[in-house]
């Protein structure tokens, strides 16, 4: 097979499990095999971001800074455990030299690190049904604090330029700080606490309530991103449930689960139980998902004739993703100082978890003006969700919206038509009213969970696109779903020989990827070749070859041939050699 020459390196980031398994056997399939190309490979698995203290995540960064395009696989967050059995094989390293990089997320440090938004979209195959589960009278009630989060913060919006301080006062009367950055004239933060008595009493109330109404419990929270604050809320909930309320459970015959927030809304929503009482403690996300209920309890989820595309504003500051957050060791005070001025204070218990989170105000203008690109682009119409009432740090992406209007304007550019709605509202929307061309701007936490419901309804986690796109240009292509960890136990107990997995989102995000590389290099047959990609995956489906997580779900369930990753990849591949 004579392979396509291409001029410009494509950097390439591994992941870990099953998401990893599957993309090594598309790179070495249509990648390698096909194109004379040179390929930057960073592994960023969970084991070497841990043995390189996170030096790789500040490779990956460099290098998609240098080349300009890359392709990012799904890669884990370790939990406690999986963090105590990485340091066993490494004995070189403790805990305590940890760099944070080492152990949590890459993705917002990448995002962060190349200045890049997200945009996911619906892969547009032909014959998969979005998924129009049976809601109406359904009976699952959302369960979420009154206090605490973005509702009960202090938040502004910076009047000076400076170093900004976390400080926190205890018996001792001298100043700790906690923690400092560099704020701009414009940008909002953000302070927020829990109060640790009232997570206990709500997880009491919560398991009681579960109990009398013999109802399973489901708890969300997003403690992997968020340790210090959704993570200590969790570990307080869980010792109360193992302590006092397992066995009342077993009793009763209900079972408790615990999921991250934005994999359990996907799956919760897009496949309900037929009783639950769905626990979101942290208010900020709780009162969204509290309203989406309430509304599909209510009309249901119509036949969505059209897709949904979500912008999730990730540069900048990142809000939660990019934020301080633990719990303090004692009583006192927390106190914001800017350049010596005190901004807030206020009065903590021991173990009550505080966050602190900004934005910064350039950020948030380049991600407004790359909605309206897209928007622009794409003949779509925009509905922004910011909570504007009470959120002076929501007010200034209103603010911007309407300066990058103006611009526009003066540069005799009709902008697209946009909304400006409360995200509780923008959510429902999206969920049980489409538009036909509708493009849904979030701020992080919110992009997150609502691109996985959106997904989810779409089919599958694997039949979505998701780019990552920077002011300077450098494009990141990834695939929406995470690295499918029961598949790959499944995986390793077989020897290799169950391979369960939809690799359709990574081998849209090469597609991608090298549509891109041809189009900056002008290389007609990669083009063409990236076009041929797309249209054999697309092709594969159309003709009824799914993977198992499909199933049921095209336009014509009698006619699906059900394979597993591997026959999926060689139905794709006879496809292309078909196009070619």
């Amino acid at each position: 097979m004579k392979r396509i020459k291409v001029s410009k390196p494509l950097v390439i980031l591994h992941g870990d499990e099953m998401a990893q398994v599957s993309f090594e056997r598309v790179i070495d399939t249509f990648v390698t095999k096909r194109l004379d190309i040179k390929l930057i490979e960073m592994d960023l698995s969970a084991e070497n971001r841990l043995s390189t203290n996170g030096a790789v995540v500040k490779d990956a960064i460099a290098a998609l800074i240098e080349y300009g395009v890359g392709i990012k696989n799904a890669g884990m967050t370790v939990n406690k455990a999986q963090l105590d059995e990485l340091l066993s094989k490494n004995s070189h390293l403790t805990k305590s030299q940890l760099d944070p990089l080492a152990t949590k997320s890459p993705n917002g440090a990448i995002r962060k690190g190349i200045g890049g938004n997200i945009t996911r979209e619906d892969i547009p195959f032909r014959n998969l049904k979005r998924l129009t589960p049976d809601w109406i009278g359904r009976d699952i009630d959302v369960d979420t604090m009154d206090t605490g989060g973005n509702k009960h913060s202090h938040n502004e919006i910076s009047k000076d330029t400076g170093i900004i301080k976390l400080v926190f006062v205890g018996a001792s009367g001298d100043p700790i700080e906690l923690h400092r950055r560099k704020i701009y004239k414009g940008d909002p933060w953000l302070l927020a606490s829990n109060d640790n008595e009232e997570v206990k009493r709500w997880a009491h109330n919560f398991f009681k309530r579960a109990i009398e109404e013999k109802r399973d419990a489901y708890l969300g929270l997003k403690d992997t991103v968020i340790p210090g604050y959704d993570g200590v809320m969790r570990e307080t909930i869980e010792a109360i449930f193992e302590a006092e309320y397992k066995k009342e459970f077993e009793k009763a015959g209900i079972s408790y689960f615990y999921e991250l927030i934005d994999a359990q809304a996907a799956r919760i929503v897009s496949n309900p139980p037929e009783r639950a009482l769905w626990g979101v403690p942290e208010n900020t996300s709780g009162r969204k998902l509290f309203k989406l209920v309430k509304a599909l309890k209510k009309y249901g989820i119509p036949d969505r004739r059209f897709s949904v595309s979500i912008s999730r504003m990730s540069a900048g500051g990142g809000d939660q993703y990019g934020s301080f957050n633990m719990p303090v060791e004692e009583d006192g005070l927390v106190k914001i100082i800017l350049d010596g001025k005190e901004m807030h204070a206020r009065e903590l218990k021991k173990g009550d978890p505080v966050i602190f989170m900004a934005n910064h105000r350039g950020a948030i203008k380049d991600w407004v003006s790359q909605v309206f690109r897209d928007a622009a682009r794409n003949d779509k119409e925009i509905y922004f969700g910011l909570k504007r009432e009470y959120m002076e740090y929501d007010d200034v992406f209103s603010t911007v919206i309407n300066e990058v209007r103006q611009e526009l304007v003066a540069d005799n550019f009709q902008p697209p038509s946009f909304m400006i709605m409360r995200p509780s509202s923008q959510l429902k929307k999206m969920i049980t009213d489409p538009p036909r061309k509708g493009i849904y701007p979030s701020l992080n936490l919110d992009g997150d969970i609502f691109s996985d419901i959106s997904a989810a309804l779409g089919g599958s986690l694997a039949t979505a696109s998701s780019m990552i796109e920077s002011k300077d240009g450098t494009m990141l292509y990834e695939a929406p779903h995470g690295t499918a960890h029961d598949l790959y136990l499944k995986y390793l107990e077989s020897e290799g020989k169950v391979a369960l997995f939809n690799p359709s989102a990574l081998l849209f995000a090469v597609a991608n990827a090298l549509e891109l590389l041809g189009v900056k290099e002008q290389n007609p047959d990669l083009t063409e070749y990236s076009e041929a990609l797309k249209t054999a995956l697309i092709d594969t489906v159309a003709q009824g070859v799914i993977t198992a997580d499909l199933k049921g779900k095209t336009n014509d369930p009698a006619s699906e041939t059900i394979v597993d990753m591997y026959g999926f990849l060689d139905a794709i591949e006879k496809n292309l050699d078909r196009e070619n």
